[in-house]
């Protein structure tokens, strides 16, 4: 274990939709709350962030952390159509305020996988009108909050579309196939299979339309390019207002190793994970890498997780090595500033958890030493939350949340391990 250098930022990330609680404008909590849901449970008032961040924070603060990527909810934002709540953003004024006074700098994330329910409505992640609407939604929140921040994420796992309908097709074909962790969010895909008939009614009921483009059930090539041109909107949008901000978005990368002759597709699901997306992102000020694994890639499927070799909750393989090849291979290719917005470990035995931020810190260590410019570490996540899903069973926090107790913190031995490293 190692310390970064001067000026890295060393810290953790949440979601909102997963920490905050009682997110009731969103698709998620409409998605939870069907009859036939295809999460395991609901996310309810989540770790209670909204109310309790000042807490968590100085939980962050007095373990010597120095960076927090949070993000705002659009749904709560705006609630409604042309609606906007004032009350909330000065709320996240505030949060960002507590991250200044505890030296701590806040990185804002203004999407996060949860939608406002009217977006939906109106056609979602594939409907034209979308990047307008992103657009109207990051000028608000970025003249109300702009001056304050330096750093803003648009849109989190800007890929994640495309891959969830991935491994929906090689589910579909592959029934009796455990698919978890082909994608990097906590899914229950054989639920989702089974409900689907009685979710289209529910759908309808609630979305207008039997299968609504939510951002986490999938999307298409259209939605994609809908995806980066909202990006590109946003971007936009944020410069003319505050040309100070670094802007960026974030992806979700594996450790792709192609095994038995599995080169030339391990090359087309990496041109479809992230090589499609750098004309889009040329001149971005940062990109934002998130790895949690590796994929070992056959000529035809991904492969299993080797015989023996230790799994997470998630179904992962425990690979903290994958870090340090992601990193190499997106700096061959995309010349700019890195961040590691996430990167992370499920597990009850905290010091699997210690051991993983080791090894895959010291991976991030070795590519700023070789000059990679690699900005920034933040794990997933600051604590125990809610995994979309899977609900609250994935222990992938630096912070447990007794919730038998009040929602009590109880800070864990990584947390200090992942402090230290910058003090």
């Amino acid at each position: 274990m190692g310390k970064f250098p001067k000026g890295f930022f060393v810290g953790a990330a949440t979601a909102a939709h997963q920490v905050e609680g009682n997110n009731t404008n969103s698709d998620c909590w409409a998605q939870e709350n069907m009859p036939h849901t295809t999460y395991k449970e609901k996310s309810g008032i989540a770790c209670d962030h909204y109310n309790r961040y000042a807490e968590d924070i100085a939980l962050m603060a007095a373990a010597g952390l120095n960076a927090y990527r949070f993000s705002i909810e659009w749904a709560r934002v705006q609630p409604e159509e042309g609606v906007f709540d004032d009350a909330v953003i000065e709320h996240y004024r505030d949060v960002i305020a507590c991250c200044e006074a505890h030296g701590i700098e806040p990185v804002v994330t203004l999407f996060h996988f949860s939608s406002p329910v009217w977006l939906i409505r109106k056609g979602g992640w594939e409907a034209e009108t979308v990047v307008g609407d992103f657009e109207k939604y990051v000028r608000y929140v970025i003249d109300k909050i702009g001056d304050d921040v330096r750093y803003v994420c648009t849109i989190n796992e800007a890929n994640m579309g495309l891959q969830v309908a991935s491994i929906a097709r090689r589910y579909t074909m592959q029934m009796k196939r455990a698919a978890q962790g082909g994608v990097q969010m906590g899914l229950n895909m054989q639920a989702m299979m089974e409900n689907m008939k009685m979710q289209a009614q529910e759908n309808a009921e609630i979305f207008g339309t039997p299968k609504p483009n939510c951002f986490n059930l999938g999307g298409s090539e259209h939605s994609d390019m809908l995806t980066m041109q909202a990006h590109k909107a946003a971007k936009a949008a944020i410069k003319a207002r505050c040309p100070h901000i670094k802007v960026g978005l974030t992806l979700s990368l594996h450790d792709l190793q192609p095994v038995d002759g599995g080169e030339a597709r391990a090359k087309d699901v990496w041109d479809e994970e992230f090589a499609h997306y750098l004309p889009f992102i040329e001149g971005d000020d940062f990109l934002g890498v998130q790895n949690y694994t590796r994929t070992l890639v056959g000529p035809e499927d991904d492969l299993p997780v080797p015989d023996g070799a230790e799994k997470t909750q998630m179904n992962y393989e425990y690979y903290p090595q994958a870090l340090e090849h992601v990193i190499r291979k997106v700096a061959a290719d995309f010349k700019g500033d890195l961040m590691v917005t996430e990167n992370g470990v499920s597990c009850d035995d905290d010091s699997r958890r210690v051991n993983f931020i080791n090894v895959a810190t010291d991976g991030v260590m070795n590519c700023v030493r070789d000059g990679i410019p690699v900005k920034g570490y933040f794990y997933w996540s600051l604590m125990d939350n809610f995994e979309w899903q899977m609900g609250y069973r994935m222990k992938f926090g630096l912070i447990a949340i007794d919730r038998e107790n009040g929602l009590t913190r109880k800070p864990k031995e990584s947390l200090a391990t992942l402090g230290a490293m910058a003090k």
